[in-house]
């Protein structure tokens, strides 16, 4: 049985943020720091820090990982139908560009501050998230936990993104905010541009929820 992309990162994902939570010195190396990233020249932190999540917070790994099993399928059936093997390259540029695209607000903020670390993939499910809203952004629904009704995608995506911007305005929460909402914005843009028909469709749907 051939494995998804989106498995065979979740696999390698939870294998390495493991690993990694048990071994401080593997942990220090793969995340992301912008210090050490400009300074230092280490620019691989921009993408290994996807690979590893709070060592002090499992449930950090456990919900990436679910969300982006909850998603990622979906929209690489989705890429894969509509461009057939070039899907799986399309899904690939997705996720690893919602790692990098999450990491820039930070990278410029804090390239001075040694002392700023940042760990996760919630970026790259973020756009991945957001890159099903584009597809689909009024078939389902999208639930919450402890809400018992779903919500439209594109009216939960409108509302993740007024939250994160909120909490990242208030700051406080120790949650690189800013990365969840540029790799959000990433993977629907992205989509909406890159993808051959997935703008058309969206405007279709817009058009017949509104007429």
């Amino acid at each position: 049985m051939e494995l998804s992309i989106t498995l065979i990162i979740i696999i390698i994902t939870v294998v390495v943020s493991l690993s990694a939570n048990s071994k401080p010195e593997l942990y220090g190396k793969l995340l992301f720091n912008p210090y050490q990233v400009v300074h230092r020249k280490e620019w691989y932190r921009i993408f290994t820090h996807a690979l590893v999540h709070d060592n002090h917070n499992i449930f950090h790994l456990f919900f990436n990982m679910y969300v982006l099993y909850s998603f990622g399928n979906a929209v690489e059936n989705m890429l894969l139908n509509n461009l057939g093997s070039l899907g799986e390259l399309y899904y690939l540029f997705i996720y690893i560009g919602g790692v990098f695209i999450a990491t820039i607000p930070a990278l410029l903020k804090h390239k001075d501050n040694y002392g700023y670390n940042s760990v996760g993939a919630s970026g790259a499910v973020s756009a991945v998230l957001f890159s099903t809203i584009a597809f689909v952004p009024f078939s389902g629904g999208i639930g919450i936990l402890f809400l018992p009704f779903s919500i439209p995608p594109l009216i939960f995506g409108v509302l993740y993104i007024a939250y994160e911007m909120y909490m990242n305005k208030r700051g406080g929460t120790n949650i690189a905010h800013d990365a969840h909402i540029w790799g959000a914005i990433f993977g629907f843009v992205f989509t909406l541009l890159f993808v051959p028909g997935a703008f058309s469709n969206f405007i279709t749907q817009l058009i017949a929820v509104f007429s």
